[in-house]
């Protein structure tokens, strides 16, 4: 686990994202931060984060996490992210990786069943419990395939436990504003220069109104 594919994959004078300290962090509480950023770039996605190691394990969930236990969620590897990224909110100028607005959507700190993460990453499932300030309870990350080809790529999904926690609601609609500025995804970009259109898509109702107000003009509707 590392920081070259993030490194490499970014120009750090363009961009407002952490390049990342090569000294880990010390703490003495035993606690690991969990966090999910939504990144609204080329597509909406949630980066579902973990740490691990001195740096933050990321999942790209390209529909959200769920509530409900019976609905799995896909959720791609990416690289690993310093753990600076945790508190990273704004906008990724055009032209840079990942280009786009990037939201606090949720974060708190999160416990392993298993001690060894690394074991349970190689095994292809890793048991947690999530304490954050929309998710919480159990859940399960499990291997699907890609693994051992692409492992920086590889396919898993991600899937709520049966608990207290669990809900049929759904929570990226209940839930749309960031956790700490209390902004939808538009106000980021608006606030930070970023494409406020284009960002405006990844907030609930938006795309709706948008394609309602572009048949209006056609004279499609009335």
């Amino acid at each position: 686990m590392n920081l070259k594919q993030y490194r490499k994959k970014r120009q750090f004078d363009s961009t407002p994202e952490p390049r990342g300290s090569s000294v880990p962090r010390q703490k003495g509480d035993g606690s690991l931060v969990y966090v999910i950023q939504k990144h609204m770039s080329s597509h909406l996605h949630y980066d579902f984060r973990l740490e691990w190691q001195g740096v933050l394990l990321s999942w790209a969930v390209p529909k959200g996490p769920s509530l409900n236990p019976a609905v799995k969620r896909l959720a791609m590897q990416t690289e690993d992210h310093p753990l600076e990224y945790a508190k990273f909110e704004g906008v990724i100028p055009e032209g840079q990786y990942g280009a786009g607005t990037v939201m606090l959507w949720d974060r708190g700190t999160w416990q392993p069943e298993n001690a060894d993460v690394d074991v349970s990453l190689q095994r292809g499932e890793i048991k947690l419990t999530v304490h954050g300030k929309k998710l919480q309870g159990s859940w399960v990350l499990v291997h699907t395939r890609g693994f051992g080809n692409n492992p920086a790529r590889s396919a898993w999904m991600l899937i709520k436990h049966r608990d207290q926690y669990a809900s049929a609601s759904d929570v990226t609609q209940e839930e749309p504003r960031s956790v700490v500025t209390q902004r939808l995804l538009a106000e980021i970009a608006r606030d930070d220069g970023g494409d406020i259109e284009r960002a405006s898509l990844g907030d609930p109702g938006r795309k709706a109104r948008r394609t309602n107000k572009a048949r209006s003009r056609s004279g499609r509707i009335a």
